[in-house]
């Protein structure tokens, strides 16, 4: 079912593309944005994970830099039977993590230090397990395809104004809902989509864990660390959001995640399907992974 609707929402976004070229160029200018947001989806398809890692400053880790997080992320890629991605450690006190590249056998999973020493065992656990469902629901390639086609109709919006900006003789009502109606249309679809790929990888992380406590858990402790460390990246570039397990800002009308109560009760609702898994040494209940090995 959220398949379904996720390709619905990517079908009416494509479309609310071409309209906008419909609205600029006519038949013509819907072809042009058609090939622009399929040039830029090509683009971004081999790209997008090299640039999401660099622009966060990214470190990759392996079993010798940080034995005990590779581990577990192994594991947890071995309970979810997808191939062993990349691990990633980035240097920042802001407590966040995110999954990225365009398929499993090419994916990538980061966590930030500050999420690693802020939260046990159980809860990395979850959080990585959070991360690999998006892998394994292939939300990864999804939401670079949406961020593209929505940051295009974005794009188009503003040079439509300015082109037509001057033109008398153009369709006034048409030009301005064109421009203000079509990337706040583009922007609601976005929220849309994402929201049903994070519930959908909370369930995927609370089979793979095992644990979905662990996990709502966790979402509660990231929230408000996140809510208050500065994320530099996220302020630089808004769009980053959409990549980490919690936003930024916990305002959801404007978030690309659920509210992280909602995911938390809908977590707790699933923990009656769920065996708890047995409890971990004192010391690693105690501590966080150290990302240093």
């Amino acid at each position: 079912m959220n398949g379904f609707k996720t390709l619905m929402l990517l079908s009416a976004l494509t479309a609310l593309l071409m309209a906008l070229g419909f609205t600029f160029g006519g038949s013509q200018g819907a072809l042009i944005a058609l090939v622009v947001a399929l040039g830029m989806n090509l683009f971004s398809y081999w790209n997008s994970d090299k640039i999401v890692l660099r622009m966060h400053g990214a470190r990759q880790v392996d079993g010798q830099s940080a034995p005990e997080f590779y581990a577990m992320v192994a594991e947890l890629a071995r309970r979810a039977e997808l191939p062993m991605p990349k691990v990633y450690v980035i240097d920042s006190p802001h407590p966040n993590a995110f999954a990225t590249g365009r398929n499993p056998e090419n994916a990538a999973v980061a966590a930030t230090t500050g999420l690693l020493n802020m939260l046990t065992r159980d809860e990395i656990a979850g959080v990585m397990a959070h991360e690999l469902g998006h892998v394994k629901n292939r939300d990864t390639l999804i939401m670079t395809m949406v961020a593209t086609v929505a940051g295009a109709i974005s794009m188009l919006a503003n040079f439509g104004m300015f082109f037509r900006g001057n033109d008398n003789r153009g369709n006034a009502l048409a030009t301005i809902l064109a421009v203000i109606v079509a990337p706040l249309a583009a922007m609601i679809v976005q929220m849309a989509i994402s929201r049903t790929r994070e519930y959908g990888a909370d369930r995927a992380g609370a089979e793979i864990s095992g644990n979905p406590m662990a996990l709502a858990s966790a979402l509660a402790k990231i929230s408000r660390g996140a809510a208050a460390i500065p994320n530099p990246v996220a302020q630089q570039m808004p769009s980053a959001a959409q990549l980490y397990i919690v936003p930024a800002h916990v305002s959801e009308m404007f978030s690309t995640h659920p509210a992280t109560e909602k995911r938390i009760a809908a977590l707790l609702d699933m923990a009656g399907d769920f065996t708890p898994p047995a409890p971990a040494p004192a010391s690693s209940r105690r501590s966080a992974l150290d990302p240093l090995g």
